[in-house]
């Protein structure tokens, strides 16, 4: 256990706080195999009402606030701030962009990417492929023998799989890397990361024997290659159900593999969460979910069970940085109860970087932000407007 401690807190100083308020990493649309998911061919149509106030007065201001050299990491100098889109009343009323250095319109959903395969697990449930409810132990071979085996789906999808000494924010700080090497486990196959680090391994669990909240990529990886294991060939068919038919998105959108493009384009479980879309998809995608939450479909009633049976994140600390700094609670992959807002439901999907699509059912309010720096005033244009009534 001190060589785990010893290496957390050296993680700590190399990431967390040597690199303060910034966060942002390359661009890597191209190096890996995808997931490809066809564009609509009646792709949803925006009506605007464009807002000459306040609010978008400062989104603008942010959004063309030039660049500084790569020295200068002056709060006063970069804002990262790439597009923003403010959806309400059943308009787009802001929508500001730049030109970034993300190709062809494509921008990184980062964890973000955790959220959509919460979506997607809860349309694998409604369309019949998963036969068993979310509070039923999952039936996946290629995750036996390990602390993975036998989970309740409910506890994936919660973060509360109870793999801390291996991976995730509680004991390594990083999400994605394993604690022992520092590799991403976001580059490596399912099945080979269950051989190479999780082999007979069991779950941890705090004082009161309960498993714990612990922010894990591994756990949103062995979700996402379930749902293929029990899609089978219909894997293809489930994505376009959700972005293509229902989303209805305008361009094509993607999921990586955990295949480098050296690799052959094989078959089988290389799913991991990071998807790519272009700025006005991320809205139609959030407004599917927002529909289907106030129309009680079968996805909207999955979406109300992840939110009663949402968890507790115990922060020990909560930043003004993004959603996922600042809010409470944690359900289906999904950030709840953001502070001060707590009696508001309010869904909020947040990735590395500053990638943020929140919604706020009660308003019918959507907000799309992409970011190559988590260095915008997230306080000034995102939660001033979701206090406002």
């Amino acid at each position: 256990m001190s060589k785990i401690i010893y290496f957390t807190i050296s993680l700590l100083l190399m990431t967390g706080f040597a690199s303060g308020h910034h966060q942002n990493e390359p661009y890597a649309f191209n190096k890996h195999h995808k997931y490809k998911i066809d564009k609509s061919e009646n792709y949803y149509k925006f009506d605007y009402d464009l807002q000459d106030n306040e609010l978008s007065k400062i989104v603008k201001e942010q959004i063309e606030k030039k660049t500084p050299k790569k020295s200068d990491f002056s709060p006063d100098n970069q804002y990262g701030l790439v597009s923003y889109l403010l959806y309400e009343d059943g308009k787009i009323k802001i929508d500001h962009k730049r030109k970034s250095k993300y190709k062809k319109g494509y921008y990184p959903s980062h964890s973000v990417g955790k959220s959509l395969v919460g979506l997607i697990t809860g349309y694998a449930v409604c369309e019949g492929y998963i036969n068993h409810t979310i509070f039923d132990r999952i039936d996946y071979p290629t995750v036996a023998g390990t602390l993975y085996e036998n989970q309740r789906l409910i506890d994936l999808l919660n973060m509360t799989a109870g793999d801390q000494y291996y991976l995730g924010e509680m004991w390594g700080g990083w999400d994605s890397r394993m604690n022992s090497d520092g590799k991403s486990i976001n580059t490596i196959p399912i099945k080979t990361a269950m051989k190479r680090y999780f082999k007979d391994s069991k779950p941890a669990r705090g004082f009161d024997d309960d498993l714990q909240y612990n922010y894990s990529a591994m756990t949103t990886n062995v979700i996402i290659n379930y749902i293929i294991y029990k899609t089978g060939n219909d894997w293809k068919k489930l994505l376009e159900k959700v972005f293509t038919k229902d989303a209805k998105v305008k361009n094509r959108v993607y999921f990586h593999k955990t295949l480098y493009v050296k690799d052959p384009n094989r078959k089988g479980e290389y799913g991991r969460y990071s998807f790519y879309a272009q700025r006005d998809d991320y809205l139609r995608i959030g407004l599917m979910v927002m529909n289907h939450w106030n129309n009680d479909t079968c996805v909207g009633k999955y979406l109300k069970t992840i939110y009663e049976n949402r968890v507790k994140k115990n922060r020990g600390h909560y930043s003004l940085e993004s959603a996922s700094q600042y809010s409470e609670s944690y359900g289906g992959q999904f950030h709840f109860d953001i502070l001060r807002l707590q009696d508001k439901k309010i869904l909020a999907m947040d990735g590395f970087g500053g990638q943020q699509l929140i919604i706020d059912f009660d308003k019918k309010r959507i907000i799309a932000i992409t970011s190559e720096d988590r260095h915008y005033d997230w306080k000034k244009i995102v939660l001033k407007k979701l206090k406002q009534k």
